[in-house]
């Protein structure tokens, strides 16, 4: 199984937990591929994910399998030559969009799975990954709350949360998906400018059930939960944001403790490699 991450040195801890619960649930080699960047954007240091993470991450695939692997690729140049600058200001960090890429990766296989770094895997992915894409760019689920309101077919639901996609890579840039949503990126400022440039400017996207991808609340079908911001609606509107990394806020919030063993499994690597760097 191949897998897709991205983003800068703050994604390490989602990153940590969501290859953990990959192990824990496939029962094929894993590969995995980490794009990440560095650069200064007005006053800002944007540090890229370090390599003592990915080699303690290697360590840990392999004492499940000799065959797993885990790589780190900086694509630092590729972004500086096509930096959104209208688009960096979001609540969204920049270098999430990292993986409009991963098509200039001669790396990156024709077929892969990008997962968001707060997405956990709670039973084996392999329905959603082994999919027949050769008619489609990539697949993914319907987003929670954009598919009500952002839409390219006024008759029926097709907005995709960008945070579980199974990319069709061969097809992608045959197409010139990515190139064309980077463009789009450099020129309009959108919300949330990957996923929305994703959606207006795929030609062909295939809908996965909600189970590969629940933003909402863990259901017993639940095959990925993404912890994506929620609205709160009692006693008053709200938004909601708890990561997997946050576990007081796991038990105390969201009630949840489904991944508990997981989590203490994480606890344990992320104070090692802490001690390491001191």
């Amino acid at each position: 199984m191949n897998v897709l991450y991205c983003g800068d040195g703050n994604i390490e801890r989602g990153l940590i937990i969501s290859v953990m619960s990959l192990l824990e649930n496939i029962h094929d080699e894993l590969h995995v591929w980490v794009l990440t960047a560095e650069m200064d954007f007005r006053g800002k240091h944007i540090s890229p994910v370090k390599e003592d993470v990915i080699s303690a991450l290697s360590d840990y695939m392999h004492s499940y399998s000799s065959d797993n692997s885990i790589t780190l690729i900086d694509v630092s140049e590729l972004f500086r030559k096509e930096v959104p600058e209208v688009n960096m200001g979001t609540r969204f960090t920049p270098f999430c969009m990292l993986r409009l890429f991963s098509d200039e990766v001669p790396e990156i296989p024709d077929k892969i799975m990008y997962l968001d770094n707060d997405v956990i895997c709670r039973s084996d992915p392999g329905e959603f990954y082994n999919q027949d894409l050769r008619d489609y760019e990539l697949a993914g689920v319907l987003d929670y709350y954009g598919s009500w309101f952002f839409r390219k077919n006024p008759f029926r639901r097709d907005y995709l949360n960008s945070g579980v996609l199974l990319m069709n890579m061969a097809m992608v840039r045959k197409t010139g998906l990515f190139k064309k949503c980077r463009r789009r990126c450099c020129e309009k400022e959108m919300f949330m400018p990957d996923q929305s440039a994703i959606n207006k400017l795929s030609v062909s996207k295939k809908i996965s059930p909600r189970r590969f991808n629940e933003q909402r609340k863990l259901k017993p079908d639940t095959v990925m939960q993404h912890f994506t911001t929620s609205f709160r609606f009692f006693p008053y509107i709200r938004t909601v944001t708890v990561k997997p990394w946050d576990i007081e806020r796991v038990h105390d919030v969201l009630k949840l403790h489904e991944y508990d063993d997981l989590l203490s499994e994480y606890t344990d690597f992320y104070n090692l490699l802490t001690e390491k760097r001191l």
